[in-house]
């Protein structure tokens, strides 16, 4: 026997499940991080440890997402008050500031090797390979941000938001605060647990 829903009540179960999946994929990112900062502290302990400067392209990309999260705060503002071109753009520039950022980080990861800081081989310090395994992570996750904003802008291109259904405006909105607040810790704990 099949069930069938209305397109409201399809709306409020995904309004029901959506952030909480969200949740708890966010504190399993939470504990992978805290893990890995929690073995970079030990192992800096057992000495041997390279001492070097953050390359400035992770500072500028700090900057970038900041702005990055104050412009997908503007979509979720304007999508409230049905104003989807607003909405809309705000969204682009959220997904071109993202991009921004992932490419500052590649360039901070090609200082790094002008630097002679390198991820493995002969040449290779504990120190370099948990920046790079920390920031690499990191932009794995970017990566799934930006496939989510991709994903959003194109619902609200497609005009699939309204002040009644944003969920999915939230939900990127939510992650993508995650991504910038995981970054800013993970920038100062790399700069002031040295």
């Amino acid at each position: 026997m099949a069930v069938y829903m209305s397109p409201e009540e399809a709306l409020d179960i995904k309004r029901k499940t959506a952030k909480p999946m969200l949740w708890v994929g966010i504190v399993s990112m939470i504990m992978l991080f805290a893990g890995l900062t929690s073995a970079y502290i030990v192992r800096q302990a057992e000495g041997n440890w390279l001492y070097f400067d953050i390359p400035q392209p992770f500072y500028t990309s700090t900057i970038i997402i900041v702005i990055s999260s104050l412009t997908i705060i503007l979509a979720k503002w304007a999508i409230k008050r049905d104003n989807q071109m607003l909405s809309n753009s705000a969204l682009l520039v959220t997904l071109l500031l993202g991009l921004v950022f992932a490419y500052s980080q590649f360039q901070g990861w090609v200082e790094l090797v002008e630097m002679g800081v390198f991820f493995a081989g002969r040449e290779a310090n504990a120190a370099g390979s948990f920046l790079y395994v920390l920031t690499g992570l990191h932009m794995a996750h970017l990566g799934g941000g930006i496939l989510a904003l991709i994903f959003t802008s194109i619902k609200g291109l497609l005009g699939k938001y309204s002040a009644e259904n944003h969920i999915g405006i939230d939900v990127a909105a939510t992650y993508w605060h995650f991504l910038d607040i995981l970054w800013i810790y993970l920038l100062l704990f790399l700069v002031f647990i040295r």
